[in-house]
């Protein structure tokens, strides 16, 4: 084990609950960022969700912590878009919350859980019971608890209309002692100072900025042939979920708009769960722009394989070394981890300047192309010039590579969770 860094205290058992911690999302993702810090220093990591793909020893799975779990879906679709819940709902949410106490309290005593790291349960109601149950479990065992929220109810439409507002001032976030609640951006700690009257850190997301990144080689040296490009093409990047919030229809219209048949669009990511009008928008778009988009999903994976064709699964980090360009034009993001990937990778970026970016990315000093909301006459001059000017590419990326090493490395959030730990155990730092 390895010892411990900026922290005075002995090493400690912490336990990830969620309700997945399985796949790319941006929860699981950072959850398992968190946990390669702690385990550096000198901690031991567990986790507990409805679905999981860490490893059994280290791990509890109970499925009706799934959000998308039959019997929670059942009750989660009765408390929205209305403002009065039967008493048979509040039975039936009571006796699911009474079933996760249970999971928990075995999750807790296998492992001998001495901090709990709630991932975003205590934040968006997308699984009530659950973050009931954590809630009464965390009152009941006094357990020292880190509380990470990715994104509230009250940022998201479909949760302003509700019939739990008991349960959401209860538990959502709650507020119980010996809790340190994590924001990852400062719209968040403002919102939940000023809504809750609680106080709390951000920490944002981060990446390993100290290890440098992978780049080409034997395996996905033929990324490009295997996706239909041409060495001479342009490789166009939109690494997102096809998701409304994307702005995927304004990376379509810069790519129309650089009026350049060597410019190939390339989206790595499926669709969302979002109903299928989003993405028959996009198909439409792209006819009437005539340009080439690629639509590789199928060929993306969490790990280098094989698919059921006998063709090769490429992971991001193999997708990334290839691109000359990224396109980020998000209407909305609670941070931006396709933002810190393209500068981890040194690629150069559009980015559209959603609220967070505006707020807390874009005052650090970073080098991109930026547009709002529209792609104007100005950003298609500056996608142009970057793109024929590969000496200022190179200046850009090593001055923002820099920039995440300051302020999105493994080191920042180091030194914020031995901070939080500290407050909890009341140790130096």
């Amino acid at each position: 084990m390895d010892s411990c860094i900026l922290t005075m205290g002995a090493p400690r058992r912490i336990g990830f609950v969620s309700t997945r911690f399985q796949g790319t999302d941006g929860v699981t993702l950072e959850a398992r960022k968190w946990a390669d810090i702690l385990r550096g220093m000198g901690h031991s990591c567990y986790w507990m969700a409805g679905l999981l793909d860490a490893p059994a020893a280290v791990s509890h799975e109970a499925p009706l912590a799934f959000f998308n779990h039959p019997e929670v879906l059942a009750v989660q679709e009765k408390l929205f878009g209305v403002t009065v819940r039967p008493r048979a709902v509040t039975n039936e949410i009571q006796a699911l919350k009474e079933r996760l106490k249970d999971e928990l309290y075995r999750f807790i005593e296998k492992f001998r859980i001495e901090v709990l790291i709630p991932e975003n349960i205590h934040a968006i109601p997308m699984h009530v019971p659950l973050g009931l149950a954590m809630t009464e479990v965390i009152a009941e065992t006094g357990l020292p608890t880190i509380a990470h929220h990715h994104d509230f109810a009250w940022e998201r439409e479909r949760f302003v209309v509700s019939a739990i507002n008991d349960y959401l001032r209860a538990a959502f976030p709650g507020a119980l002692p010996r809790v340190e609640h994590v924001v990852i951006n400062s719209m968040a700690q403002k919102e939940l100072a000023r809504r809750c009257s609680l106080p709390s850190a951000v920490i944002p997301n981060v990446l390993d900025f100290e290890t440098p990144p992978p780049g080409l080689d034997g395996y996905n040296a033929d990324l490009r042939r295997e996706i239909g490009l041409r060495d001479d093409d342009i490789f166009i990047l939109q690494p997102t979920r096809v998701v409304m919030r994307k702005g995927i229809e304004h990376a379509i219209e810069l790519v129309r708009r650089l009026e350049d048949s060597r410019a190939k669009l390339v989206i790595s990511h499926p669709a969302g769960d979002e109903g299928g009008g989003y993405i028959q928008m996009l198909r439409e778009r792209i006819a009437d722009a005539r340009i080439d988009v690629r639509f590789i999903a199928d060929r993306v994976g969490e790990q280098r394989g094989m698919n059921a064709e006998g063709r090769k699964i490429y992971t991001l980090a193999d997708v990334y070394p290839h691109a000359d360009l990224v396109t980020y034009p998000s209407h909305y993001e609670g941070f931006g981890n396709a933002f810190l990937e393209a500068i981890y990778f040194r690629k150069p970026v559009v980015v559209n300047k959603y609220a967070v970016y505006a707020r807390d990315i874009d005052p650090l000093g970073f080098k991109t192309i930026e547009m709002t909301q529209l792609v104007t006459n100005e950003v298609v001059a500056q996608t142009r010039a970057v793109l024929a000017d590969r000496a200022q590419r190179e200046a850009w990326a090593e001055a923002n590579f820099a920039l995440g090493v300051k302020y999105f490395s493994y080191a920042v959030a180091r030194r914020k969770l031995a901070a939080r730990l500290a407050n909890l155990y009341g140790e130096g730092v």
